[in-house]
Parts: C-alpha cells; sequence; structure tokens
C-alpha cells in the first residue's frame, strides 16, 4: 500500500507545489526521504502525529482510511499559516502545533484510525529537499466492564459448562483471567488466557459449585466482572440404611415379632433428596426415617429406600432384607423317591420356614423305632417288603405352634405291562424305540437292550426312547425293552424285532396299446418299522415329481402306479417298486410293455398345382396305395433354398395342417410366390406315424394365351398406325429438308411416272398448273382443287443411277 500512497502522492505533489517551485532550485528530484512511524491513540483522549524534527517551507498532511488507496487533504501550509480541509472535522478536534508541522488530535474518534501521510519541502542550501513522513495511527479502545454469560448456570454434574467473559467494547489483545471465589472470600486463578473470552469446563463436579468472576485488561485498561454463582446440581448417591434394633443376619437383617424397629436413610444430592420406602415393590412411607411398631411375620420381606432428584428427576435405590421370626406356616410336606437301582424306597418329609427349625420325626409304629430330624428327615425302606398301597405319615411340631402337624404319603405298582414301539425319522436317518409303563408312584423305570443282554442308550422314568442311526445290521434282530420298581421282585419286559421290507407283485409284467392307462401294482408283505412304498419309472425318476403323468394309489401295505396315455418310446421299460425303512430296503422291477398301433398305409399325392398365376395357393390332393386302418393325415411342406446361396444343411419340413381320415384333399394358403416348395403327406393310425409320401413340388396351371393374343393385336395397330400417321405429318412437315425421303414416298413432282387421273378436273387443274418460273396462277390464294405446282424439265445433273423413273402407285382399300 506504501507504493500505491507514494505514486499518488507524488502526484498531488507536483500539482501542489507547481505555483511555489519557480524560484526553488530542485538539484535531484528523484532523491526523495521516506520515514515511517507507528502510534497509538486512545478514544476520547489526544494525540500528536509529528512531521519531521522542524517545521518545512511547505507542507500537506493527507489522510488514508484503513482498506482504501485514496489519500485526502486533511490541512497544507504553503507558507501561508495552516489550512484546515472539511475532512478535518471528522478526525477529531485537529490542530497544527505552532513552530511545527506535527498535528494535535483531541478527542479521539474511531474515525480518524488510518495513514496520515504528510509532505514535507525544504528549501537548504543544496537545493530542495522532499520528505515523506507516513504515520499509522491505531485508535485503541478501552475495555468495558466485562460481564459473564453461562451457558447452564445449574449444570448437572457430568456434564460441560461454557462461561463467556462479555465485553460491550475493548480493543485486543484482551487478556482474560477466571477467578473463583471460595467460601472464605479467597480467590483461585481457575483459567487465564488472551484473546478468548471462554472457559470450558468438560466434566463439572460439585467441587465446582461456587462464585465466579472474569478479569479484562488490554492495553489500555483492565476491568473485573461482578461475581455469578454456579451451583453443580449432582446426585442422589446410592442411600445408606440404618436399622434400629441392629441386627445382622446372612440374608440381611433380623427382628422379633411384635418388636419396634425403625429405618432411616440418608443419600447426597442438590437439591435435597426427597425420600419414599417401599416393601416388596409397594409404596408404604415418604420421608427418611419410616419406623414400624410391633412388626409381624408379614412385615418380612425386601424394604427399599428410593432418593429421589426432583430437580433431575433422578432417583437412587437401595433394596435391604429384613426378616421376622415366626414358625413355619403350613404343614410339612411328604414323598417317595427310588434309591439304591429301584431296589428301596426313601421316604422324604420337609416343613421349610419358622424360625428356628421345625422338628420332624416319622411315626414309631411304622418304623419300630423313632427318627427324628429338623427341616427334613428321610427314611430308607426296602422296596420289596412294602406291601402295595401302603401308607406313611410324617409329624412336625414348632416352639411357637402348640399343635401337631402331619402329612402323609401312599406308594403303588403300576398297571399292565411295558408297551414298545418303533418307527423311524424322516428319511430313514435315525431309528427311535419307545418303551412306556405308564402309572405307578413312585414311577418304573425303564431301559434297553439287546437281545444279548447289552444295554442300550440310558435309563429313564415312566418312558424311554432309544435312537439309533438306521443300519442294515439291525434286520432280524430282537430288542428287548425292561422295567423296574421298588415294590416289584422282578422286571417286566417287552420286545422289538425289526425287519427290512419284502415286496411283491401281482404281475410282473404289463403290456398295454399305447395311448391306453395301465396300473402297475406292488404289496408290502414284510415291514418292521413301517415306512412307505415309493415308485421309480422307467427313467429312475420318482413318479411324485411328474403327477401329470402319474397317479399313485396308496394303503398300509400296498401301493398301486397308474401310467397315463402310455407311449411305447417313452414309457416302455422296467418300473421299480422300493420300499426301504431304517434296518434295510427292497425293491422290484415290474415290466410295462407299450404296443404301437399296426403302421397306417402308405400314400400318393394324386394331384399338386398352383390354383393361380399367383402362386400363392395350391391344390393338393392324395390316395392310399393299399388298404390298411389309418385315424388321419398331416401335410408337411419344405421351401427349397436358392440354388444361387450356399447353404450348409437342406431346410427342415413344416408341418401345416391335421386332417381328418375322410378327407383326400387340401387347400394350402399364403405361400411366397417368389419360393419354390414342395410337398409331402403322411398317414397316422392313432400315434403310429406311417412313411411319408413322394415329394412333389406344385405344377403352374393351364396357359391360356388367347385374350393375350387378342390384346397384343390390337395394341399393335392402334401403334403402327399412330406410327404411321406421325410419319407422314413429319415428311409433309419437312419435305424441303429431307427431300429424297419425300420423294421416296410421295414420288418425284418432276417424273414421268403417269398419274392416273379418275376425273376431268385433275387434267384440267394439271395442264393448267403447267407454268413458267415466275409466273403465278390467275387468282392470288389457291383453291382447295388446285394442285401442287411441278418442274416442267427434266434435270440434267443427277448422278449416275439416279434417273428419275416411272412409278404407279396403286391404293387398293379393302372392306
Amino acid at each position: 500500500m506504501v507504493h500505491r500512497v507514494l505514486g499518488v502522492s507524488d502526484i498531488c505533489l507536483t500539482i501542489l507545489f507547481l505555483p511555489f517551485l519557480q524560484g526553488v532550485d530542485i538539484l535531484d528530484p528523484g532523491e526523495v526521504v521516506y520515514s515511517e512511524t507507528r502510534t497509538n491513540g486512545v478514544v476520547g483522549h489526544g494525540v500528536i502525529l509529528e512531521c519531521g524534527p522542524t517545521l518545512p517551507d511547505v507542507y500537506i498532511w493527507g489522510f488514508t482510511e484503513p482498506g482504501t488507496d485514496t489519500i485526502r487533504a486533511v490541512v497544507y501550509n504553503f507558507g501561508k499559516g495552516p489550512k484546515l480541509q472539511k475532512l478535518a472535522k471528522d478526525l477529531g478536534d485537529l490542530t497544527v502545533i505552532s513552530n511545527s508541522a506535527s498535528l494535535s488530535i483531541e478527542k479521539l474518534p474511531m474515525a480518524a484510525e488510518g495513514v496520515y501521510t504528510c509532505q514535507a519541502l525544504y528549501d537548504t542550501a543544496e537545493g530542495a529537499r522532499l520528505y515523506y513522513y507516513y504515520v499509522h495511527l491505531r485508535v485503541l479502545v478501552p475495555v468495558t466492564k466485562p460481564y459473564i454469560l453461562m451457558s447452564d448456570p445449574s449444570p448437572v454434574e457430568g456434564t460441560s459448562v461454557i462461561m463467556r467473559c462479555g465485553l460491550e467494547n475493548g480493543t485486543g489483545p484482551i487478556h482474560y483471567i477466571w477467578e473463583q471465589e471460595s467460601r472464605e472470600g479467597q480467590f483461585t486463578t481457575m483459567d487465564e488466557s488472551n484473546d478468548n473470552n471462554l472457559f470450558n469446563v468438560t466434566k463439572v463436579i460439585r467441587n465446582h459449585t461456587g462464585w465466579y468472576r472474569c478479569i479484562a485488561s488490554n492495553q489500555v485498561n483492565e476491568q473485573r466482572s461482578d461475581r455469578i454463582w454456579l451451583d453443580i446440581i449432582f446426585g442422589p448417591d446410592l442411600p445408606q440404611i440404618d436399622v434400629t434394633p441392629f441386627s445382622v443376619t446372612e440374608r440381611g437383617y433380623s427382628a422379633l415379632e411384635r418388636e419396634t424397629v425403625s429405618l432411616l436413610c440418608q443419600a447426597s444430592s442438590n437439591p435435597p433428596s426427597q425420600y419414599v420406602w417401599f416393601y416388596n415393590n409397594s409404596q408404604v412411607y415418604t420421608g427418611p426415617q419410616f419406623t414400624i411398631t410391633k412388626i409381624l411375620r408379614m412385615h418380612t420381606g425386601h424394604y427399599a429406600c428410593m432418593a429421589q432428584n426432583t430437580y433431575l428427576n433422578t432417583r437412587s435405590k437401595k433394596t435391604i432384607t429384613l426378616t421376622v421370626y415366626y414358625p413355619p406356616d403350613g404343614a410339612p410336606s411328604c414323598s417317595i423317591l427310588p434309591v439304591n437301582n429301584y431296589s428301596d424306597l426313601a421316604l422324604r418329609c420337609s416343613w421349610e420356614g419358622g424360625v428356628p427349625t421345625a422338628s420332624l420325626r416319622w411315626s414309631p409304629y411304622v418304623f419300630g423305632d423313632e427318627s427324628e430330624g429338623f427341616t427334613n428327615i428321610t427314611k430308607i425302606q426296602t422296596g420289596p417288603d412294602i406291601a402295595n398301597n401302603s401308607m406313611f405319615i410324617c409329624q412336625g411340631s414348632h416352639v411357637a405352634q402348640n399343635e401337631i402337624s402331619s402329612c402323609s404319603t401312599r406308594t403303588w405298582m403300576p398297571s399292565a405291562e411295558p408297551k414298545c414301539s418303533a418307527y423311524a425319522t424322516r428319511n430313514n436317518e435315525y431309528l427311535m424305540l419307545s418303551c412306556s409303563w405308564e402309572g405307578g408312584f413312585p414311577r418304573a423305570l425303564l431301559w434297553w437292550a439287546s437281545s444279548l443282554g447289552d444295554m442300550q442308550g440310558t435309563s429313564e422314568q415312566n418312558a424311554n426312547i432309544l435312537v439309533l442311526r438306521s443300519s442294515a445290521t439291525y434286520s432280524g434282530k430282537a430288542f428287548v425293552c425292561h422295567g423296574k420298581h421298588p415294590l416289584a421282585k422282578e422286571t417286566k419286559q417287552c420286545v422289538l424285532k425289526l425287519e427290512a421290507p419284502v415286496l411283491v407283485t401281482q404281475r410282473s409284467v404289463m403290456s398295454v396299446y399305447e395311448g391306453s392307462d395301465v396300473q402297475l401294482t406292488c404289496i408290502l408283505s414284510k415291514n418292521y418299522p413301517v415306512t412307505d412304498i415309493t415308485w421309480y419309472n422307467n427313467l429312475k425318476q420318482h413318479v411324485d415329481n411328474i403327477p401329470t403323468k402319474y397317479i399313485l394309489d396308496r394303503a398300509a401295505a400296498w401301493t398301486n402306479l397308474t401310467v397315463r396315455e402310455t407311449d411305447s418310446v417313452t414309457d416302455s421299460g422296467e418300473y421299480w417298486c422300493s420300499a426301504t425303512n431304517a434296518v434295510g430296503g427292497a425293491e422290484i422291477p415290474v415290466m410295462l410293455m407299450v404296443k404301437r398301433y399296426p403302421m397306417p398305409p402308405n400314400l400318393t399325392i394324386s394331384r399338386i398345382i398352383y390354383n393361380s398365376r399367383h402362386r400363392t395357393d395350391v391344390d393338393l390332393e392324395w390316395l392310399p396305395q393299399t388298404d390298411g386302418d389309418f385315424t388321419g393325415f398331416f401335410i408337411e411342406r419344405q421351401r427349397l433354398p436358392d440354388p444361387v446361396k450356399k447353404r450348409n444343411s437342406d431346410p427342415p419340413w413344416q408341418k401345416l395342417v391335421d386332417m381328418d381320415p375322410d378327407a383326400r384333399s387340401c387347400q394350402v394358403n399364403s405361400l411366397d410366390p417368389t419360393g419354390t416348395y414342395v410337398f409331402r403327406i403322411t398317414a397316422i393310425n392313432h400315434r403310429t406315424i406311417g412313411n411319408p409320401s413322394e415329394i412333389k413340388s406344385p405344377a403352374d396351371p393351364p396357359f391360356n394365351a388367347y385374350p393375350a393374343v387378342i390384346g397384343a393385336a390390337i395394341g399393335g395397330m392402334i401403334i403402327a398406325t399412330i406410327a404411321t400417321v406421325l410419319l407422314f405429318m413429319f415428311v409433309v412437315r419437312n419435305r424441303n429438308n429431307n427431300p429424297r425421303l419425300h420423294d421416296l414416298i410421295f414420288g418425284r413432282q418432276n417424273s414421268q411416272s403417269r398419274e392416273n387421273i379418275n376425273f376431268p378436273e385433275d387434267e384440267i387443274v394439271g395442264r393448267g398448273g403447267e407454268r413458267g418460273p415466275g409466273e403465278s396462277s390467275p387468282s392470288d390464294s389457291p383453291g382447295p382443287s388446285m394442285a401442287l405446282p411441278r418442274p416442267t424439265a427434266t434435270p440434267t445433273n443427277l448422278p449416275p443411277g439416279e434417273e428419275p423413273v416411272n412409278v404407279t402407285i396403286t391404293v387398293m382399300a379393302s372392306s
């Protein structure tokens, strides 16, 4: 910018100083001195801008606003005292210090900021000297009293808070200091930065609660803001519960029935928490202390204190277990369990609950001696020694209860015998042997064993399923299910024998004419576990996948296959009946022979011809060569290729139409007249196709030339007549240009040929017309009977062979 300003200044200096430099001797016009300084001023105060150490003879002060290149004159002195310009009023109270060129600006406004250029001219002994003094004036603004803005004056603990130290005015750089005032009135510096008026606390904690203020300062002054309170919202923390009287157990706290129990809850929170008490998830009290007078056993359970922060709508909860000692409820419970491999019975009696635990015993007359215990008691009894349908009694007592409580149980044998069955999973992947023995108490024990006595799988109560992977080795083998009950002296059993399927058929060979339906039979004679019969066609394809061709009729022990609309080519062959279970499989073939109907007679084409010269329709007739059965015909055509074009193979035959057996003729339409076609016809007997007939190409229809000849003759005569008339007209009109042609047709006028004069007038006119050259007829215009003039002398200069000859023209007309 300095260079741009210099260029403008040179121009201004030249224009302004020109009237005053007439007597000044400038030694070196290009020798100019430049000086650049910077100074600061405070808005509303004064500042002095110097223009050299001494008063120049001539000077001009200019002002350039920031961001522009234009210099505007502020004051000048050409030796007659300083002259202020209008611009000086906008720059404050501007005056020129006496005996110098320096400017004094009071009440400095912001508009005074910019570049001041003093162009000074000194008249020295060496000559005129030109100086440029550039003064960069920056107007500073003192900082105003700051104020604090908070993003949230009551942030939640763990969130972020941003404080901003706001200023109405102030020139940077501004230095910011953040202070926190403790409860004792001491200030702690929390943050300090330049030109950053933000104080960011990314994660506030409850210790950040207190008074805050900011200090802002720049080159001019320093100001402090009013303090502001930061209130951190937190809590509630996990409550603390104190129980009185204090009695701790493994389950929590305990109390004696009918005692007074006090529960106190405390939790840190800002604002302070509100407390709600719950008993087994039901609200029972509001307040920090919950007191229960004369507590009962029904008060045993879970007590929870929930502390709520209503400002944050947050809560915390703590739960304790309070147990009230009381006798057990109800009566003892009895049960019978098998033990010692289902040889003995265990009698168990229990009475849960109550403090202290209840006392239990089986009646002495049951076992011969007493057997006592607490909470639960078990007695082992030999199974076979116990009679079927026996009852046992257990008695229980408690110190807080005056009456004796008791329970009873009974044992009995299951009815009937174990039942066995076998079945296979999908695709015969696994074999499942099932055994059940319903009834009895306790339930019977079941397990599987092979015929050799080896145990298979595990033992189960009431029902047992043995899962085996399918294998043909199990065919013909037996599996035994054993059942045992503690009251039975011996085990019970049931036996399963596995068998692979065996298939038979009523007829192993079936024959039928093609087009008919046929049924193939398959019977399952042996099979365990039970499976279904599967049919496959002559191509080893599953018939279930072709429902439109095959129909299956199923029953428990047989499945019949119906083949629909048999065909001798596609349906003849062996069909397979197959059955597979988890222990094996079998299949048998059934031969199906589909016979064809007799061959139909051969045909001959008796007539084939185009029915018009357009060659688009063909009439076709045929006859059988011999007697025989047939059910119809079909016609084929083939378009022969162009003999000029090269072809790789013969074109295919195209089937056109199927005909009834009574038909002996047909018309084929829509042929391409430019193509060459051949035809053949074939007889069919049901599905038996005979031999094609001989191949024939249609003949053209007979030619009838009479209309064409008559038309051509008439046309020729008309054309010849028109040509003759035109020729005569041409010769007559151009007889002077073509005299020889004219003479050839009409004859020479000077010839000695003989004219046939049929009328006397012709001769007179002819004689009267013989005149010499230059003579004219008596009449100016020739009449209709006037003859053309003819020369009277014979030319003598004709070449040899062209002498005139006499020609007689005879015209004969016939009607």
